[in-house]
């Protein structure tokens, strides 16, 4: 039986392709307002122009039907073709629109280009498009056409073929479906079942480290289906060739910005799909993409099942107070968001503030500034809640370390017979000139971690640079410090000197400081060192890491080490809850993204108006447990400056 075609479309390229195909297969042209014949098996939509509105009644209209569609139109000089849409898989073109446009240099633009021709009507014919453009996009149409209708897969699922109507140059680009895709979505409702937890096995790589996939696994997937500079989630990247180590930076676009990501190593091939994994992190993080949430309601009537927000430490009631702040007082009574996560201490759901779980929320709704704080990226649940854990361990140890200017010990990088990070130290003093300093800054959790300094030996250039690290592997933590540090040699150096005033202006004034990037430049004057002098003593003696650290549990299993670093955490009466920010297009390759809160210790923030501590006991009883202090310390006797984490 002849296969039945219905072509929507009224110019060139619907012609053409109806000419093509009417010779093999019964064709039936007709508007899309008018009923859709049952015998239909394929629908095509084509146009020598850009109709959206078009696209998202065929994908309304054709999923409701059950009938696979494909589409074919001209916009501002490009013929794009795709996706091919089958009505019970994610991947619309509302999908691929929102990629193509978002990984564009001109996206705002095109969004509201979009959202004109939605409501208006468009030209009949785009000005670049010509017959030879509009036949050759036809030819590829009937192919495609051809292939799925003899029962073969179509190589434009999840995929558009753009040509270029004036050069006839072609390109095939994957795209992702939208999770929120309000057409195509199939996420659950967010759900305490949902937000269950039972570890589970997971396999260290050969037994060693806390990975529990390799990069040679992933690395056939991260650049194919997340890296794409016309319609990835990630659309363009720089190798920096100026730094100590493999340095890429990877661009992730964002409506209203560019976020860029790095990724740091002694590869720039390794360095590249770090990247990746840390701008999905960030992906993930952004806003709910894995579960529609559903609670919004005030603490008040939700504190039997919820987190209690002022256990994760307020504002100053002076910020507060100030007319712009971003942030209001918390309010048992005031309706929020919330979405489900699981405590380990509680061994239950529990129900999160959304804006403490998601770190791009904050005005509105918002009592407190919240970062990536504790976010982490992982192959499995539980290598993702390890390493979230030990984000939040080496933000809380800077923090407790700055805040009450703790004389920690002095570290002697040779003493740990790692001859890769002896290598590492000798490198950054050779080719970038500065002298590495390491401190173990292990709080009363026992998780071995480090701050490290950088200082410039120039004459010239940024003056300290100061990074963290937290592992149960101390020699880990300092290499993963070092890779911090080095990613901000010589870039900062330029921005500096560019805004030398506005910097010695923070030094005067610390609610200058507002940003990420003031935290670290504002250090960079030599005028700030003194600040860091409870560090650089010198007459301080070198101790060994056989004197500071205990060695590493050994276990093949990540769940064994992560169940002993929640047992610890219990004991200390600290409380660690996840929030699974998994989303399908990270789940679709078995990568896991969670966020990790521990209330009661210190969450990183950045820029000085936005300090938060007040509330959180530790940073003033952990010193006197330590033995840094007779007693406990009072808020008033904290460091008063800003924190200098870049």
């Amino acid at each position: 039986m002849t296969a039945q075609i219905l072509i929507d479309g009224d110019g060139l390229l619907a012609e053409y392709v109806f000419e093509q195909l009417s010779t093999t297969y019964q064709v039936r042209r007709q508007s899309m307002n008018e009923e859709i014949p049952e015998e239909t098996e394929l629908a095509l939509v084509l146009d020598d122009a850009w109709y959206p509105s078009k696209h998202r009644k065929a994908d309304e209209r054709f999923k409701a039907a059950g009938i696979p569609w494909l589409r074919g139109f001209v916009s501002f000089g490009e013929g794009i073709i795709g996706p091919f849409v089958r009505p019970s898989t994610p991947g619309c073109s509302h999908c691929a629109d929102k990629r193509r446009l978002l990984a564009g240099p001109d996206r705002l633009e095109m969004s509201e280009i979009q959202a004109r021709l939605t409501i208006g009507s468009a030209v009949t014919r785009d000005a670049w498009s010509s017959r030879m453009g509009l036949m050759q996009m036809a030819i590829f149409i009937c192919n495609e056409v051809q292939k799925v209708l003899q029962g073969d897969s179509s190589t434009l699922e999840e995929r558009m073929f753009i040509t270029n109507l004036k050069m006839l140059t072609n390109s095939r680009h994957f795209f992702l479906p939208d999770p929120l895709c309000p057409i195509c979505s199939p996420l659950p409702e967010d759900s305490p079942e949902l937000a269950q937890i039972r570890l589970e096995s997971s396999p260290k790589i050969n037994g060693e480290g806390y990975r529990c996939r390799s990069m040679d696994e992933l690395k056939t997937v991260l650049v194919d289906d997340y890296l794409d500079f016309r319609t990835g989630i990630m659309n363009g990247k720089i190798e920096d060739f100026r730094l100590p180590f493999a340095d890429v930076l990877v661009n992730m676009p964002l409506f209203g910005a560019d976020e860029g990501v790095a990724g740091r190593t002694n590869s720039y091939e390794m360095s590249e799909l770090t990247a990746i994994l840390e701008g999905l992190e960030r992906y993930c993080g952004i806003e709910p993409q894995g579960k529609r949430k559903k609670v919004c309601e005030s603490y008040q009537h939700l504190k039997e099942v919820a987190l209690n927000p002022a256990r994760v430490g307020f504002h100053d009631q002076i910020q507060y107070a100030k007319p712009g702040f971003p942030f209001k007082p918390f309010h048992p009574d005031q309706p929020m968001n919330w979405v489900w996560g699981y405590s380990f201490m509680q061994e239950r759901p529990i129900l999160v503030p959304e804006l403490l779980a998601y770190y791009s929320l904050g005005n509105g709704e918002g009592f407190v500034y919240e970062t990536s704080n504790g976010c982490a990226l992982g192959g499995s649940l539980e290598e993702a809640i390890f390493h979230g854990i030990m984000e939040v361990v080496e933000r809380d140890s800077f923090l407790l370390t700055w805040y009450a200017q703790l004389p920690l010990s002095r570290l002697d990088p040779y003493s740990a017979n790692d001859k890769e990070l002896e290598l590492m130290v000798d490198r950054i003093r050779e080719v970038s000139q500065y002298d590495l300093y390491f401190y173990n800054s292990t709080m009363e959790n026992e998780i071995p971690s480090v701050w490290a300094i950088a200082k410039n030996r120039r004459s010239k250039g940024v003056n300290l640079i100061c990074a963290a690290g937290a592992n149960p592997d101390p020699v880990r933590a300092v290499k993963s410090a070092i890779y911090e540090l080095a990613g901000m040699m010589v870039r900062h150096d330029e921005i500096l000197e560019k805004n030398r005033q506005k910097y010695e202006e923070m030094l005067k004034n610390p609610f200058a400081v507002r940003n990420m990037e003031d935290h670290g430049l504002l250090y960079g004057l030599r005028e700030a060192e003194e600040r860091l002098s409870f560090l650089l003593d010198d007459q301080r003696p070198l101790r060994t890491f056989a004197e500071e650290f205990k060695q590493p549990p050994v276990h093949p299993d990540l769940k064994d080490d992560l169940q002993d670093i929640l047992q610890r955490f219990r004991s200390l009466d600290l409380e660690v809850i996840v929030v699974d920010q998994t989303t399908p297009i990270t789940k679709r390759n078995g990568l896991y993204c969670v966020k990790v809160l521990i209330p009661g210790m210190l969450p990183m923030t950045f820029g000085h108006h936005l300090t938060r501590f007040k509330g959180l006991e530790r940073v003033l009883q952990v010193p006197m447990k330590l033995g840094y202090s007779k007693q406990p310390l009072l808020y008033e006797q904290l460091n008063p400056y800003p924190h200098p984490f870049p």
